[in-house]
């Protein structure tokens, strides 16, 4: 009998992914909560976290939120407080950084190449480090193709706030802090596991139609942002760029096998070995904000 093929293991040669890198034509990078774990964003994954006495997973859903807006709501509230004191670290810049052409191409990439983000955190510090490392107009400029966005937020922002009335909807960025005075100073309960309650009629409103407001995240068993312009995406993709996710939450999960299925090359940067990088093209094991901008080319 023949003896079985051993599995190709990962490459971890940066130059080899540098050519690789410097041949593409459409990136598109995929992040998760490594990305922004240098930052001090927790990933709330597992028991742990939010006053350990609750799986914080079941409670990212609708159902848990009409069950009890108050607790969903400080929850909430410690996540933006989290995120707004945060910054984004040197692998949010040299993902920005990579979004523009001019940049690309001092790289070594072709002038067209095309490269967007498709980020599953809702924490906002990507989009904040394009903000600081481009003016309004190149960000402009750089966003004129509908087809190839500089980034996604697949599932919002922590930020958003929307309207739990079907009949308005309406959804609106608000970084207040707090949002409202009934919110004010519940983040610190969270080490504590003190949960406070709060009236509904004192919860966050929507600005338009005074209804209650709910966090404007995906949840689990909503559809994520721009599904169809990410399969696009996905589906021209001749790179995939996977950063701090272990790929294990659809659709997001699958988008990494869907480019090597069409003969793209796959670049896996996460802390460690994690179930989605078995059949990675390449393996960059470490802190992302050293592995990442070394590997892109980018000087820190």
């Amino acid at each position: 009998m023949p003896k079985a093929s051993k599995a190709r293991k990962p490459s971890t040669s940066i130059s080899d992914f540098q050519k690789v890198l410097k041949s593409s034509k459409n990136i598109i990078a995929l992040a998760g909560a490594g990305l922004s774990a240098a930052s001090g964003i927790p990933t709330f994954r597992g028991t742990g976290g939010l006053w350990r006495k609750f799986d914080v997973i079941s409670m990212a859903t609708e159902d848990a939120f009409y069950e009890n807006p108050s607790r969903l709501w400080q929850f909430y509230h410690y996540r933006r407080e989290k995120a707004n004191a945060c910054k984004p670290n040197l692998a949010h810049y040299a993902l920005a950084e990579f979004s523009l052409p001019y940049f690309r191409s001092q790289l070594g990439l072709a002038k067209d190449s095309k490269f967007t983000l498709i980020t599953q955190n809702v924490d906002g510090l990507s989009k904040r480090a394009l903000e600081e490392t481009c003016t309004p107009e190149v960000i402009q400029s750089i966003s004129e193709d509908p087809a190839h966005p500089p980034m996604i937020e697949m599932h919002g922002r922590v930020n958003d706030v929307k309207c739990s009335s079907p009949k308005c909807g309406h959804i609106e960025f608000n970084p207040a802090s707090p949002i409202c005075p009934a919110l004010d100073g519940t983040e610190a309960f969270v080490d504590e596991d003190i949960e406070k309650t709060i009236a509904e009629d004192d919860l966050p409103r929507c600005s338009k139609c005074k209804a209650l407001a709910r966090p404007g995240v995906v949840w689990f068993g909503e559809v994520p942002y721009d599904l169809e312009k990410i399969d696009d995406l996905v589906e021209e993709a001749d790179l995939c760029i996977v950063v701090g996710t272990s790929s294990t939450v659809y659709p997001a999960a699958g988008y990494a096998a869907e480019v090597q299925a069409h003969g793209g090359k796959v670049a896996v940067f996460n802390l460690e070995r994690s179930a989605g990088d078995k059949k990675a093209n390449f393996l960059f094991l470490g802190p992302c904000e050293e592995t990442l901008p070394s590997c892109l080319g980018i000087e820190s």
